[in-house]
């Protein structure tokens, strides 16, 4: 009896323990934003910075803030905060785990030899990066009320899961008795970050909301503060969004998605030798990697392993038969890559006969139906790129180029395609890799014409090996292009 008396003691003892714990580190105490009365001014700095007032006259009519609807607003003042707890006990980390913090620019730059150099180094590369991934499509663009609403025609995003004020939302119509939009989503709901007295607001957190008001300068101020926040998760999707009267409907769309994450590259050095020779002879140097792979795995496979191992900025393509000379200006690759939206670009090889090769074309993929969609391949280019007039634009270029290492591991390279292939790389960047070529930067091609009797044995075992063309080698190139790409032909030059 004392023993259970004992066991019972011990659990209530226990359970009061575990339940300070919980209360404790009880989670969720310093993941809200807090926007209390001291707060406010903030909080509408940021309202009144986001919101787009679409008419005149309306400056002077009083909102009220909605704190849990403006708090889920994006501040752009990330912080990095750790959770603080109140004492320590074993195991505590295990049954309420904490946010941890961690500052990497004090962690990198405190034992750097030139931290304010390398502040400057990526914000260069920033800046550059920035310039690449810029695309007008998501600039906000308004249009004016004439029919008679007025919307955001393109440049609403929102990240998953979260808060934006839907900008430039607006109604031009004649005065009535009443006055009345509503707005109707499928993949989020629709709040006010404020409210404006006088104005009904009916579906507030709902997917389908109303606003109405005998007063069309406090409808359209109220507008000012509508809400939209994603609810169905997807790295990349778009909602569209009904914005109506009673005699009219207009749509427009919010971009859902993460943003982009920048790739910025230190400067480095380092070489890449994929080897699939049967009998692989060690290669070394500085900065040099040599990976040994399976006997006979294949170019592509090569080209995939290798690519996959760069950690430098820029990967350059040579063949193994390519001679380097004063003309071969790799700076020159550089110069433009740096100075240029271009994510690749191709140089010339001069043949032993004094002819030199580009290899410019264009591609363009022609829809096809059900049968499938037809490819079609033409000599040239698109444009010359002003500021460089020996380099233009194309969509596949000579096998000796240099590209942004990021980018040509997006596309990567079909590991079927094991003796032959180059256009089938560029085939599958097409619409991904923005492409140039300049005929200024040259490399020499080996003169492949040898006698005979005077090759070596491993010469001889090499043009066995590499120019052999087997009926399975065929049926791959053909299965690439109807199954993999969809196509049902092609036509080229």
């Amino acid at each position: 009896m004392r023993a259970n008396y004992k066991k019972c003691v011990g659990l209530i003892l226990v359970s009061g323990l575990l339940l300070a714990l919980f209360y404790a580190w009880s989670p969720g105490t310093s993941s809200g934003v807090d926007i209390r009365p001291r707060q406010e001014g903030l909080i509408k700095e940021l309202i009144e910075g986001k919101i787009r007032d679409p008419f005149s006259g309306n400056h002077d009519i009083a909102y009220h803030i909605k704190d849990d609807v403006a708090r889920h607003l994006a501040q752009n003042t990330c912080v990095c905060l750790a959770d603080e707890g109140a004492f320590q006990l074993p195991f505590s980390n295990l049954l309420f785990p904490r946010v941890w913090a961690h500052s990497f620019d004090l962690a990198f730059l405190e034992s750097h030899p030139d931290p304010e150099g390398m502040k400057r180094h990526r914000a260069e590369e920033y800046s550059n990066f920035q310039k690449r991934t810029y695309n007008p499509a998501n600039v906000p663009i308004v249009a004016e009320a004439n029919s008679p609403l007025q919307y955001p025609t393109q440049g609403v995003e929102v990240r998953p899961l979260k808060t934006i004020i839907i900008p430039g939302l607006g109604l031009k119509e004649e005065t009535r008795s009443n006055h009345m939009v509503y707005l109707t989503a499928s993949l989020g709901t629709f709040d006010v970050a404020a409210t404006v007295d006088g104005v009904s607001v009916k579906g507030e957190g709902e997917k389908h909301m109303i606003l109405s008001s005998p007063l069309l300068s406090t409808l359209n101020k109220q507008l000012q503060f509508v809400t939209y926040t994603n609810t169905v998760f997807h790295p990349k999707t778009a909602d569209t969004v009904q914005f109506a009267t009673e005699g009219h409907k207009s749509f427009f769309t919010i971009k859902v998605g993460h943003g982009t994450i920048p790739k910025l590259h230190n400067s480095g050095y380092q070489r890449v030798i994929a080897d699939d020779n049967e009998h692989p002879q060690p290669v070394t140097g500085p900065h040099t990697d040599h990976y040994i792979m399976p006997f006979g795995k294949g170019w592509f496979a090569g080209r995939n392993l290798a690519v996959s191992q760069v950690t430098t900025k820029y990967v350059l393509w040579v063949d193994d038969d390519f001679i380097f000379t004063a003309n071969t200006k790799l700076e020159r690759m550089v110069d433009i890559l740096e100075k240029t939206t271009l994510d690749l670009v191709g140089g010339a090889v001069r043949e032993v006969t004094g002819f030199t090769a580009t290899f410019r074309h264009t591609i363009s993929v022609e829809e096809g139906g059900e049968e499938g969609n037809c490819l079609h391949i033409r000599n040239g280019y698109y444009h010359v790129i002003e500021g460089f007039p020996n380099c233009v634009v194309a969509d596949a270029v000579i096998n000796f180029f240099m590209g942004r290492t990021d980018k040509v591991q997006e596309v990567g390279f079909n590991p079927r395609l094991a003796r032959h292939g180059h256009l089938e790389f560029f085939i599958d960047a097409l619409g991904s890799l923005h492409i140039g070529s300049c005929s200024d930067v040259t490399v020499n091609h080996a003169s492949k014409i040898k006698l005979p009797w005077s090759k070596t044995d491993s010469q001889k075992a090499y043009d066995k090996f590499r120019y052999s063309s087997s009926t399975a080698d065929n049926d791959i190139h053909k299965e690439v292009f109807y199954f993999k790409n969809r196509f049902k032909c092609m036509t080229s030059q």
